[in-house]
């Protein structure tokens, strides 16, 4: 198990879950409960048993089919009811029946909402807290305590606040994870009520939300203020604004502050485990999030690329394979040469001055009319061969392609495209039905090719994006279409552009076939 010293607590199966449009079955709970043990944290916050069915039964699940190696497992839930003792309340004996050796309860530390919210007593509310954290405790279970709304209690009543610590320390809880429930506070007033807080001698931990976008740096400031215990959501989920980014906040303070939270493999598995959670929670990934982000260590200018080119550490502020990811070089309108050469030896290519001025030339005339190649990889990279062999290099010739929309009767739309091919000394025709023009092109090629290039069979279209480049002319406005195509291993972009969004879209699905047999092995002779 983790170091005790220092604890890593992540809370996504819970707090993460109540963000909007993030619902998780028992199985996904489990699974990225496994991604998360995988990545080295202390305690996983499982949910709170007793207060719904799923999460009661994800505690059932987890006694025989979740083999954690490094965390803990812990049971959210809240104090006993105001009058009834811990041990005749329900959902005290959900929490005590869960299996779970760690209980987090939620307590109020703010005496507005003691008074408002829980209808009570601020003497019943230490009641309690005491009560509760004192039951588990005698039933053999570690017992963390979340002070809800602890920052706005603090300036509302500091010592009824400091008080709610000084109880709970008191009855047994480990720890006390002051929580910024509302997100509202800043790094600096933040870390002195934290600093207020570490001297009643309880063991101090942090909950941050990040409604004005402070969450990292509030529990970056929350440690150094002396904060020993530190939660959050995978990839920052979260109700509202989300909360502190747990991958985030690892990576700041194992790579920056010297804190050895993970293993140095569980790190360098970052990238990886934190785009595993979104296939699971079906959230698009943030490409712009620090350290796990596609885009986290890309490079676009051109003098920052001349830089790289001479030491990648001056324009980056960590090696990215320590967090598992990659430095991405972005080919645009802005690239120069450096960019150019870097990208290409990315690829494989060792580039000629004189190909790389050719490529830099030809990169910036097309980006001028509308293509992107920084989010295209694929079209770049057959356009850099095509610039290699001085020619346009492919594996079949296009002759014609036509496509038909029809409303059946029954209102119905049905799309029908008829490709005519040349490939390997043959004349091909073929004809695809789809539930939309694209779609059946994209079919009609794939089946005319299939005899002769078989593996086409596992090329699937996964993504297509329309943009519309100069609104001014209305329907005969530029269109920028960019597909994403997969062969069941990766995933690669191509882009087209022209005045036509059929004929836009065939551009990148010709290419997209094209890069789809390169990566096939299947060479042009």
């Amino acid at each position: 198990m983790a170091d005790d010293r220092f604890h890593v607590y992540d809370t996504t199966l819970r707090d993460g879950a109540q963000q909007e449009g993030l619902n998780l079955t028992v199985a996904d709970k489990i699974t990225v409960a496994r991604q998360l043990d995988g990545l080295g944290v202390g305690f996983i916050e499982g949910g709170w048993p007793g207060a719904n069915p799923k999460d009661t039964e994800f505690f059932r699940q987890a006694r025989t089919g979740l083999d954690l190696k490094h965390a803990q497992l812990a049971a959210f839930g809240a104090t006993r009811r105001p009058g009834v003792k811990a041990a005749d309340d329900p959902l005290v004996a959900a929490l005590r029946e869960s299996g779970a050796p760690v209980v987090t309860l939620v307590a109020k530390s703010h005496d507005r909402h003691v008074e408002l919210a829980l209808r009570t007593t601020l003497q019943e509310n230490l009641a309690m807290i005491r009560d509760t954290v004192s039951h588990l405790r005698a039933e053999g279970q570690r017992v963390f305590l979340d002070a809800e709304h602890f920052f706005d209690g603090y300036t509302s009543n500091p010592a009824y606040a400091l008080e709610v610590l000084r109880t709970a320390a008191e009855a047994g809880a480990d720890v006390i994870a002051l929580c910024d429930t509302n997100g509202g506070m800043l790094p600096d007033e933040l870390a002195e009520i934290v600093h207020e807080a570490v001297q009643t001698s309880a063991r101090v931990g942090i909950h941050c939300h990040d409604d004005t976008g402070c969450a990292v740096a509030n529990t970056l400031a929350a440690v150094k203020a002396g904060a020993t215990h530190v939660q959050g959501c995978a990839n920052g989920y979260g109700e509202r604004s989300g909360n502190a980014n747990l991958f985030t906040v690892v990576a700041n303070l194992q790579l920056k502050r010297g804190f050895d939270l993970v293993p140095r493999e569980a790190l360098a598995d970052m990238t990886r485990i934190a785009h595993a959670i979104t296939e699971v929670t079906n959230v698009t990934p943030n490409s712009h999030a620090p350290y796990v982000g596609t885009s986290a260590f890309a490079h676009k200018a051109g003098l920052h690329a001349s830089a790289i080119k001479v030491d990648p550490n001056l324009y980056q502020h960590i090696d990215p394979a320590a967090v598992g990811n990659d430095m991405r070089m972005l080919v645009s309108d802005m690239a120069g040469r450096a960019s150019v050469e870097l990208k290409g030896r990315e690829l494989g290519y060792e580039l000629t001055p004189d190909t790389t001025k050719t490529l830099v030339e030809r990169v910036k005339d097309l980006e001028s009319k509308g293509f992107t190649f920084e989010a295209a990889d694929a079209s770049f990279e057959l356009l850099l061969r095509d610039t290699l062999h001085g020619s346009r290099r492919r594996h079949f010739e296009v002759e014609s392609w036509r496509v038909i929309v029809e409303r059946t009767k029954g209102g119905e739309l049905v799309s029908e495209a008829t490709v005519k091919l040349h490939a390997k000394g043959e004349r091909i025709v073929a004809t695809g039905e789809g539930n939309g023009p694209v779609n059946a092109l994209d079919k009609a090629v794939r089946l005319g090719l299939e005899q002769l290039y078989p593996e086409l069979a596992k090329l699937e279209l996964v993504d297509y994006k329309v943009r519309i480049l100069e609104g001014t002319h209305g329907t005969d406005a530029i269109t920028r279409v960019l597909i994403t195509s997969s062969d069941e291993t990766s995933e690669w972009a191509t882009v087209g552009v022209a005045e036509n969004i059929i004929d836009a879209s065939w551009q990148a699905l010709e290419q997209a076939v094209t890069y789809g047999l390169l990566r096939a092995g299947r060479d042009v002779s």
